[in-house]
This record gives C-alpha cells, structure tokens and sequence, in this order.
C-alpha cells in the first residue's frame, strides 16, 4: 500500500488560499490503521509510506490541524499559527481542559514563581532518590485531606499515574474488568501488567454482570468519573453494587471530574455518596486544576505498595517544584472559591441549551464536555478547518482516540467562559453545521 504521492508543497499552497471546505482525496481514508504494522523486515520501512501519505495527503486534508502551536495561555480567546500557511489566528477556545481558569490564577502563577526562586527548575531526582521535596509531601497530605483518604501519591503526569498504579498491583493470571472507553493509559497499564483483560460494554451493569462470571481470583473493576469522549458520567450506584456483589475491587479515574464534581468537588464518586465503597480513586492536575501530574487516593498500605512497585514514578523524575506549588495553590483556590464551580455549571448548562435548540447532536453528554457529533471521518476535517477559519478553536476527534465512523468535535467549557463568548461560538458552530448539513 503506497498512498499517493502527491506534491507537498503544491496541495500546501491551495490550502492556504482557500476558504471552502477541501476536497478530500481518494487516499483521505487511510489513517494511522493503515501504518501500524509492515511486512518488511526492516523496523523502518514504513517510514517512507507513511511520509507520503502524510506530507502527500493528510497533513493538506486536515491533520495538520493537530498540535498547532499556541502562543498565548489557555484561556477563552487564544493566538494560535495556523501550520500550513504559517497564519497568527485569533481564536475562540472551546478545546481547553483548564475548567476552572486555574492554570493562569494570580496566586497560582505567584506560587510558582516563588517556587521557581527557592527551588530551581526541576526536581533533579526520582521521588525514592534525591527528587522528594517538602512541597511534594505537603500537596500529599493536603490532597489526602480533601480526598479524605488515608494517603495520596503524586505523579509526574497523569498517563503514568494510571500505568504506574495498574502495572504495580495486577500480575497475569489477575483480571481487569473495564468499561470499554476508559482512557488509554488504563489499557496501556493493563497490557503492561500481562493481567487478564475484559472490557464491558459502556456503561451496562448487565455487561459487567456478564463479563465478572467465569471469573476468579484477584479482579479488579475499572471505571471513569465522567468519559472523556462522550461527557457521560459512569452510572456509579449500579457498576460499584455489581462489582462488590461479585467481590472485585473497584477503580475510579476522576481525571475529568475530581474539584467539579461533588458539593465539596471531590468528584462522582462523592456526588453519589460511594466514596468509601471504591477502592482506588485516581485523579490529574492538568484538567480543572490547570498543571501538570496524576494522583492515587486509597489507603496507606496501598501507598506504601506503591511506593516499591510503581515504576513509573520509580523511576522518572519527580514532578518540578514550581508545577508542585502551582498545583497546590490552585488545590486551595479550588477548595475556597466553589463559586468556580458554580459558575462553570451554569455556562455548561447556558452552552448545551443553545446546541440543543439548533438541534445538535451531543450524544448522552451530561457533563462540562459537550461531543458534537459528526460520525464522518472524511468529513470532520473539513468541517474543522471552516470552523477555525470563522474563529472557533475546536479540534476535531478522529481514530484512534475514538473508535471510526465516530468522530465528533469536543467542547470543553471552562468557568471563565464570558456569555457573550459562548454565544458567539454557538453561533459559528451552528452556523457552519448548517452548511454542511449536519444539522
């Protein structure tokens, strides 16, 4: 398979100049499936396929949309330089996780500064080794008293939290129950830990139900909080009555729903009062706390095992002092000001009515991310490009992060949102849905 070889330069140059939705090549329905694997003995063989297709077809039909570079922080209105005709956008954000507008607080920014001073620029160190701080211990300990939890480990990022945790305690011969769109560091730990992998079908007790029989041994059930994806919640009441019931241990990943959810913003698990009921509660930093890190909340034999089997954590370097004192500064604006929440569920709520009256699909969303479903992957892209030449910031989602012919935008809505901004986005977004017939 050699995807057509186009030139680079030439397609790069139509793009550029524009305005329209561009035509898709006959070769746009590949994607990063079709380079998986090579018959080739050679491990770098599917380099040269892959750069034509990529420099011949998919950089100029729309993925070069992904990882364009921002210049301003992020927030509701962001710069942004467009990859391909190298042009400095202004842009309406509604692609950012920094729910709570914490990433860029007064007194977030200044903590971090002051810890830049006295510390340095990193931890220089694994957390077993020389790389523990006294900032590191306190955001542990005040993370552990908002969870109430008996302890909490910190991780340098949220992908190795989940790793680190999974690959420590499951062995083969273990099983790991999961709900089919758990994030993929979860399936990545899984794998790495060699356990017995089965996945339910999203969000069905029954499912879960079925895929516990027949098995035996340590098991553990995994869910998330609120989907990433899709922005539903995890119908917790059911899965954790099922799980104990089969008496499997239970996981959650709050990473899109701890400080929002909750009347004190622990998370899901508080909103339906099951939080002593789930064994393992996992959180991250850079959604509504806006750094950087991951976190497990459990018991002090769970962080003592931890602390000689995670070998993500082991193993790297712990996480940077400055980003250690942002976070726990924005862990005490989090705690004092719930009117952030507050306000972040009235713009969700003022957000979803407008889609819902111009008739979009968002799926079964009932949360701060909002999928606007498009189910079309040739499409999509197209359709993003419009969107940002209008001035709408909204990356659209694609194989692999979900499964094909389900592509969708994402909304994130954050707490400084103004009304007038999520009106103006509602409008560009259904506007141009109703170009493309979508709506």
């Amino acid at each position: 398979m050699t995807p057509h070889p186009g030139s680079a330069k030439q397609q790069s140059d139509e793009v550029a100049t524009t305005t329209s939705t561009p035509q898709v090549a006959a070769d746009s329905d590949y994607d990063y499936s079709n380079f998986y694997y090579s018959s080739s003995d050679d491990l770098f063989a599917i380099f040269k396929p892959y750069d034509e297709w990529w420099y011949g077809s998919a950089r100029n039909n729309g993925y070069y949309l992904f990882s364009q570079p921002m210049s301003t922080r992020p927030g509701p209105q962001i710069d942004l330089e467009e990859q391909l005709s190298h042009t400095k956008l202004e842009l309406l954000n509604l692609a950012s996780y920094n729910y709570l507008g914490l990433s860029y607080h007064p007194e977030v920014i200044a903590a971090a500064k002051d810890a830049l001073d006295h510390y340095g620029l990193g931890a220089a160190g694994s957390p077993i080794l020389s790389g523990t701080m006294d900032l590191h211990l306190t955001l542990e300990k005040e993370l552990a008293e908002f969870k109430k939890k008996e302890a909490v480990m910190v991780f340098p990022t949220g992908y190795s939290t989940n790793v680190g945790l999974l690959s420590a305690l499951l062995r083969a011969g273990d099983w790991a129950i999961m709900d089919q769109n758990v994030h993929a560091s979860i399936v990545d730990g899984v794998i790495m830990s060699k356990a017995n992998a089965r996945f339910f079908r999203h969000n069905r007790p029954d499912d879960l139900e079925k895929k516990l029989r027949g098995t035996t041994g340590k098991r553990l059930v995994i869910l998330e909080g609120v989907y990433s994806m899709d922005g539903d919640t995890a119908r917790l009441p059911e899965l954790v009555e099922v799980a104990k019931r089969a008496g499997a241990r239970v996981m959650i990943d709050e990473a899109h729903s701890t400080f929002m959810y909750g009347a004190e913003g622990r998370g899901v698990a508080e909103h339906f009062d099951l939080e002593d009921e789930i064994d393992i509660h996992v959180g991250t930093f850079s959604k509504a706390l806006g750094g950087q890190g991951g976190f497990v909340a459990g018991s002090q034999s769970l962080y003592n095992y931890l602390m000689g089997f995670a070998r993500s954590r082991v193993f790297s370097c712990a996480l940077a002092p400055a980003v250690t004192a942002g976070v726990l500064a924005a862990l005490r604006v989090a705690k004092r000001e719930p009117e952030l929440r507050t306000k972040l569920w009235k713009n969700v709520a003022h957000f979803r009515g407008l889609l819902n009256s111009a008739g979009v699909d968002v799926a079964e969303s009932t949360s701060q991310i909002i999928p606007i479903m498009i189910r079309d992957d040739r499409r999509i892209l197209g359709i993003a490009q419009k969107l940002q030449r209008a001035g709408l910031y909204l990356q659209p989602i694609i194989y692999p992060a979900v499964a094909k012919h389900r592509s969708r935008f994402r909304v994130s809505i954050s707490s400084t949102h103004t009304t007038e901004q999520l009106n103006r986005a509602a409008t560009i977004l259904t506007d141009i849905l109703r170009e493309e017939k979508v709506i």
